[in-house]
């Protein structure tokens, strides 16, 4: 270490974010439960992360693509199975799936124990999406087909009906 680096002062910059268990914005879906660890704002926007908690016997959503980000999703507990085009993955803990930008995908949990994930976006373009739909389900409002997919188009992801 410099003399310099030793003695210089504490530079003002990026402020350190932790969110403790229990803490982060809970967002609910239906049998899903999201918490939101990180929405952007402590990154430029670069990278969203959520928990999210399937109950047994969920259904995800329609296979869909996105054409503006990048997301990954990191197994904990329980085994989530993802669809991806006409394959079907059983990913249990410890396994990491990344859907690039344009690659059909979609998840649940057929099974009978709850299935816990990590969804991380980059850039975070999709947390406010999870809002949105918070918001229509809590307003009873009812989620059509095309009001879903109109939904979507607004954060760049459409139905996947084709798997080429």
């Amino acid at each position: 270490m410099t003399e310099a680096a030793k003695t210089s002062e504490p530079q003002d910059g990026p402020s350190v974010s932790v969110v403790s268990p229990g803490d982060g914005e809970t967002i609910v879906l239906g049998t899903t439960r999201m918490r939101v660890l990180e929405d952007g704002s402590h990154t430029e926007h670069r990278l969203a992360i959520a928990e999210s908690v399937l109950a047994p016997h969920t259904q995800g959503p329609p296979q869909h693509r996105h054409a503006r980000h990048d997301e990954g999703f990191y197994v904990l507990s329980g085994t989530v199975q993802f669809t991806v085009g006409d394959e079907t993955h059983d990913a249990t803990a410890g396994t990491f799936v990344m859907v690039p930008p344009g690659a059909p995908h979609t998840f649940a949990n057929p099974g009978d124990q709850p299935a816990v994930m990590l969804s991380m976006f980059t850039p975070d373009l999709y947390v406010q999406y999870f809002r949105d739909l918070q918001g229509v389900l809590a307003a009873g409002r009812p989620l059509t087909p095309q009001a879903g997919i109109a939904m979507m188009s607004r954060y760049a992801t459409r139905p996947a009906t084709d798997f080429t």
